[in-house]
């Protein structure tokens, strides 16, 4: 198959993305599939006399060309600056055209303007075949506070909290600690925990960098596990033990920054009960395909679903291929399910 591989952007993801897009173009490669890694905002500049439909023949591996995850979140001014007329159109040079030439399109993009569910509008409206789920269970989840109200209705227990917009400050009915994060964030860019009033205002300034909106919710001081989900049947669970802190973005992608152990040493009654609450929320969001649900689980044994992610990380230290690698599917195998049901 001829497929590429969508990856970068201009979101806090970008080098999350860029990492989970290598992993997923090398697996195709080695599996036989014509695939292109391409960064969405960046494009393609097309070489003279040369038809887009090459592309898919060459042999280069453009994956080491495009970066790696660094401790910090990128640069995204440095990406703007490279494309003038980044402002008029989102789409790099030749972006749609590659991607309309496709068999399907491995979506490996992360965070805003790729998990938000526009560029899955935009390709319905165009007839591009991807993968992941569509754009309006992309949009639900990725407002965590549309999340927490579509959780609270289907009875799936997550922690009590508030949405404020930038003008507001007062957290009423949560107390301290505390957490505070971006309303369409991931990858815990913009979170912060909260102990007391002066970390309560450094934290909302800080997630306020990202979003006008921010979610504030009770802390959960326990355990924190994840659920995969494919085609609505929960993978094993995982658990997530940062060294230090809390699982922030360099616990997420520093390599040893985390213990993570699958399947999780918990009792079978609460790896039924992870699991069934995963693909409740999975199916309250609309999901379609396959995505990841995110839990606390407090020291009464109590468990919270925090989040839910359309387009989980597919990067070395990645939860989705450890939970899937538990029940025998290698990684390049799981990225063949995941085009395959694309094309269903």
């Amino acid at each position: 198959m001829k497929i590429v591989v969508l990856a970068g952007g201009i979101s806090t993801e970008r080098d999350v993305s860029l990492s989970s897009g290598t992993m997923i173009y090398r697996a195709l490669k080695a599996r036989g599939h014509q695939a292109v890694l391409l960064d969405v905002y960046l494009g393609y500049e097309k070489e003279a006399g040369k038809d887009l439909k090459d592309i898919f023949e060459e042999e280069k591996d453009w994956a080491g060309e495009l970066g790696t995850i660094t401790e910090k979140n990128p640069d995204i001014s440095q990406i703007k600056a490279m494309r003038p007329d980044g402002d008029k159109n989102f789409f790099g040079p030749n972006v749609i055209k590659l991607c309309q030439s496709a068999d399907a399109v491995f979506m490996a993009l992360h965070g805003e303007n790729g998990e938000d569910g526009k560029i899955q509008a935009c390709f319905d409206l165009l007839g591009i075949t991807y993968t992941g789920t569509d754009y309006v269970s992309s949009a639900l989840a990725m407002d965590k506070g549309i999340s927490k109200e579509l959780f609270a209705f289907h009875h799936i227990p997550t922690p009590a909290g508030i949405r404020l917009r930038k003008e507001q400050k007062q957290k009423e009915g949560v107390p301290f600690p505390c957490i505070v994060k971006a309303c369409c964030g991931g990858s815990s860019v913009g979170v912060g925990i909260a102990m007391n009033e002066s970390e309560y205002e450094s934290a909302l300034e800080e997630a306020f960098k990202y979003d006008d909106e921010v979610i504030v919710e009770q802390y959960i001081d326990g355990r924190e596990f994840s659920v995969g989900v494919m085609d609505g049947k929960a993978l094993p669970v995982i658990e997530i033990a940062p060294l230090q802190g809390f699982y922030d973005y360099k616990n997420k992608y520093q390599p040893g920054s985390t213990i993570e152990t699958c399947p999780a040493h918990i009792s079978p009654e609460k790896t039924r009960e992870l699991q069934m609450y995963a693909e409740k929320a999975f199916a309250a969001l609309r999901m379609k395909n396959y995505a990841r649900m995110d839990f606390m689980m407090n020291r009464e044994g109590e468990v919270f679903c925090l989040e839910a992610n359309t387009l989980p990380g597919m990067t070395p230290t990645s939860l989705l291929p450890q939970e899937a690698a538990a029940v025998g599917i290698s990684f390049g195998e799981l990225c063949e399910k995941i085009l395959e049901a694309a094309q269903k």
